[in-house]
């Protein structure tokens, strides 16, 4: 076969720093437009970003030559730069250490793109704590609830 196909659809989450409320309203939209168009050039297509002051989801579709763990690093160093750069008010701004990923088939991609438009309304009920913590869950991730958050 000469070509490579792939649907590596992949659900992106991380927080700010001590999940710290730092992302705010002067510049959250333009993290997010920032984020897909950082996106497009570099591995693949965001076919939604979102989230909320201490925490960002995005719905990746990654080329085949881009690893999970080169994506996540690449959102979180380029945009804390870009955040640093562009809102020098935002100096204290940090991205936590860690990520989490996670595969999703085609057939809950809809349901994946509502979750994450809906994420004002979701944190009004359910802390970003909260939500991770059944992402961990639901995708059978084991982890130490001593120390998922470090």
């Amino acid at each position: 076969m000469g070509h490579t196909f792939s649907n590596l659809l992949v659900h992106i989450i991380f927080s700010t720093k001590d999940r710290q409320p730092t992302i705010t309203e002067a510049f959250r939209p333009r993290l997010y437009e920032y984020l897909g168009g950082l996106t497009r050039k570099e591995f693949g297509a965001a076919l939604a970003v979102g989230g909320t002051a201490d925490h960002v989801h995005g719905l990746l579709v990654l080329r085949p030559d881009v690893a999970v763990a080169q994506a996540a690093q690449r959102w979180k160093s380029l945009s804390s730069g870009w955040i640093h750069r562009t809102f020098p008010e935002a100096k204290q701004f940090a991205w936590q250490v860690g990520y989490g990923a996670f595969s999703v088939s085609p057939s809950n991609r809809a349901a994946v793109l509502k979750y994450i438009g809906g994420q004002a309304a979701h944190h009004k009920k359910t802390t970003f704590e909260e939500e991770f913590l059944a992402f961990l869950k639901k995708h059978d991730i084991e982890y130490d609830p001593q120390h998922v958050f470090d």
